[in-house]
């Protein structure tokens, strides 16, 4: 099964070698460098391979110490990178000149509280090299955090006479390797969700309409996920839209040990198959397998409590162009609300936009299958609302449960 990328965040005051750390890692001039503070406004992202870890992708930000613009851009820049703190599975924070500022503890608090671990560089070692009192201060304050003295200026100089083997940023990139051995269970994908499920030579079942919001000439990510797993396991996966599902059942020899379906026809496949059979749906499968699935059970329970002109609050992970098919702006909330009988007010956030400050006003939250998303990118998402005790479904769970197969759609993974 393929691993998801690792996120690895560069952090820092203005003018402490990110953008110039960044470039050096990713071998590319990726990041604009200058002596200006400030350079960086967006974050930038690149991604390469560390030995020892697999594919990574690097996010230079903007200095957390950016100052507040009468346009309001300082800030602006700010919050964005505060924001990339909870889509990261690691962390680089950048210091320098044997200083630690409020605003450095600050930040390094901030990523404590959102279990991303890091190793803290002290760059600039070219002008001042790490003393041993300094060292002994941050081993005390951060005795879980690796350590590096560094300099950019010096790796950069050395990068064009180094032979391939001799990587100028190994010290880092060792730091984070022992870092990523500690914790790196965080930022591998749980157990996949077939496994124990299915066995080798077992038939699966998947049912993928092909209608409007499909991807042209294509089928959508959990789709070849899912199929490729059964493979994996040495199932035998077989494909049909939902028109073709009875002739598929007539032409097997037995029941398939499992049918999969896209979460939007689960009433009509429902209804096409033996109630023998075990059905669920991708987006459940997805719940499974990249964790949060007892929030998304008990929030579900949750479902029928929701109350005339309620807010909710629905999450896409990922973006696409909206239309008439589509299954969080269109279907979901029309049926949603004929299942419960409710006018519901429904807000939207696309990718991995900021939640809205007001969590409070929401009565419910769901959330996609969350296929474009890592792990921890997701666990974050659902931490900050179970916080805010907002009950949150998934988008298959919702959908199982307005077709009255919740049990059915559920059972075999608890």
């Amino acid at each position: 099964m393929k691993k998801e990328e690792v996120y690895i965040g560069i952090f820092g005051k203005r003018n402490q070698g990110k953008s110039s750390l960044m470039n050096l890692l990713a071998g590319q001039n990726i990041s604009i460098v200058s002596d200006t503070p400030g350079t960086t406004t967006d974050p930038v992202k690149k991604s390469c391979e560390i030995f020892g870890i697999g594919k990574c992708v690097f996010v230079d930000t903007a200095g957390f110490d950016e100052q507040v613009q009468a346009d309001g851009l300082g800030k602006m820049r700010v919050e964005k990178t505060f924001d990339y703190v909870q889509r990261l599975d690691m962390a680089i924070l950048l210091i320098s000149e044997n200083s630690l500022a409020q605003a450095e503890k600050d930040f390094a608090r901030l990523l404590s509280e959102n279990s991303v671990p890091f190793i803290i560089v002290h760059n600039k070692a070219d002008v001042s090299a790490l003393s041993p009192g300094f060292a002994s201060m941050l081993a005390r304050l951060y005795p879980q955090n690796p350590l590096v003295d560094f300099s950019v200026r010096e790796a950069e100089a050395a990068a064009p006479l180094q032979k391939a083997e001799k990587n100028p940023c190994e010290p880092i990139l060792k730091a984070l390797r022992a870092l990523y051995e500690k914790h790196g269970a965080a930022a591998l994908p749980p157990r996949p969700a077939l496994e124990g499920l299915i066995k080798a030579g077992d038939c699966v079942v998947m049912v993928c309409p092909i209608d409007g919001e499909a991807p042209t000439e294509r089928l959508i990510l959990p789709q070849v996920l899912f199929a490729r797993q059964c493979l994996d396991l040495h199932a035998l996966p077989v494909l049909c839209q939902l028109e073709e599902l009875e002739t598929v059942f007539k032409k097997l020899r037995k029941e398939p040990a499992l049918v999969i379906t896209d979460s939007q026809v689960f009433g009509s496949v429902a209804q096409r198959i033996p109630a023998t059979c075990p059905l669920t749906s991708f987006s459940i499968c997805l719940a499974k397998q990249k964790g949060n699935f007892e929030h998304y059970i008990a929030g579900t329970s949750q479902l029928s409590k929701l109350k005339n002109h309620n807010k909710v609050l629905m999450l896409e992970s990922c973006t696409h162009q909206i239309n008439c098919h589509d299954i969080g702006r269109v279907k979901l909330p029309a049926l949603l609300q004929a299942k419960t009988g409710k006018k519901l007010e429904f807000v939207y956030v696309s990718g991995l936009d900021p939640l809205p400050d007001n969590l409070s006003d929401f009565a419910m939250a769901v959330q996609c299958g969350g296929c474009m998303v890592s792990a921890r990118q997701l666990e974050n998402r659902i931490k900050a609302l179970v916080k805010n005790n907002i009950p949150v479904s998934n988008y298959g769970m919702t959908l199982a449960w307005c077709n009255g197969i919740f049990d059915r759609a559920t059972a075999m993974f608890r």
